[in-house]
């Protein structure tokens, strides 16, 4: 015979302190989706006594104290974050020992692509783009060469054009403005590049330390067919407008070129009660964040405000 006393706590991104603890809860339509959903996206705290006793001898006890989450959640809620230092360390020392990086120089993104050199002749060679804290550079591992490169503080403008290639395709390319030229990149994701580039002081600064206010956790609540669903992401403030993108998307999920108007609402959300309306110029999406000057910076930069709710 097996004797269990549990108490459920409320998720993590819900739970205060002093909380009193909640009733176990049973329902018999909840779907495995549901309970993904519950763990990556607000996680779930679990607060277990577990008695085993046989012939009403109590022999065994379990006292189970555990949270289950996605690991943007627990990085979010202070957790992990010494795992999630080391683990960033290994990757720097690992790419140290491939690719030539400055102490102190930490890679921000890392994608397949190449440069078109235009002289003798043009032709394009291929390679694997890099945007570091300092620089964006294209490197080729065999035979070991930088095949082009610029400091981030040299770049003065960037532009995802759409190139016919030899076969009659459409082709996005990367066009990179710097004071020797312009030179086109090719790049697995050029949208993602050129918005960690212009997401930077002056519009094409460097992107991995941008000020507060510009880049920071953010949350998105995605609509779907069923129930909707709190996504963990970034948001990015620049002059190209509000961009957001959930970790391990190839492309921003959430693109407004001007942001019209932004207002706090009272509601359920991953991180706080705050949810944030945004209204642009392709429609209306829900946030949530932390961060209160990114939000600040999110209010200032509405182009027309209007009057009414959104």
């Amino acid at each position: 015979m097996t004797d269990t006393l549990a108490r459920a706590t409320p998720p993590l991104a819900e739970r205060t302190e002093g909380s009193p603890a909640l009733q176990p809860t049973r329902d018999l339509h909840a779907t495995l989706p549901d309970l993904l959903d519950a763990l990556l996206n607000r996680g779930v705290y679990l607060d277990l006594d577990l008695i085993i006793t046989v012939a009403d001898i109590p022999l065994i006890g379990v006292n189970l104290r555990a949270a289950v989450a996605g690991i943007e959640t627990m990085l979010e809620h202070g957790m992990m974050r010494g795992w999630d230092e080391q683990t960033r360390a290994w990757v720097r020392q690992s790419l140290a020992r491939h690719v030539p990086l400055e102490p102190d120089e930490e890679v921000v993104a890392r994608m397949a692509g190449g440069h078109r050199q235009d002289e003798p002749a043009t032709v394009w060679r291929p390679g694997t783009v890099y945007l570091t804290t300092r620089r964006l550079f294209v490197w080729r591992a065999d035979p070991r060469e930088v095949l082009w490169q610029t400091a981030l503080d040299d770049v003065t403008e960037v532009e995802v054009r759409t190139e016919l290639a030899v076969g009659g395709e459409e082709r996005e390319r990367l066009a990179v403005t710097t004071p020797a030229g312009t030179t086109l990149l090719t790049a697995a994701a050029p949208d993602r590049l050129a918005a960690l580039l212009r997401s930077g002081p002056g519009g094409a600064g460097t992107p991995a330390r941008p000020p507060a206010g510009h880049q920071a956790p953010v949350w998105y609540r995605e609509e779907r067919a069923g129930p909707s669903v709190w996504r963990g992401g970034t948001g990015t403030l620049g002059p190209g407008g509000l961009t957001w993108q959930g970790v391990g998307d190839a492309r921003p999920a959430v693109r407004l070129r001007e942001v019209r108007d932004v207002r706090a609402r009272t509601g359920r959300a991953p991180v706080g009660r705050q949810v944030l309306l945004v209204t642009g110029d392709t429609g209306t999406v829900r946030l949530a964040t932390r961060d209160a000057a990114w939000a600040r910076a999110l209010a200032a930069s509405v182009h027309a405000p209007r009057g009414g709710d959104a």
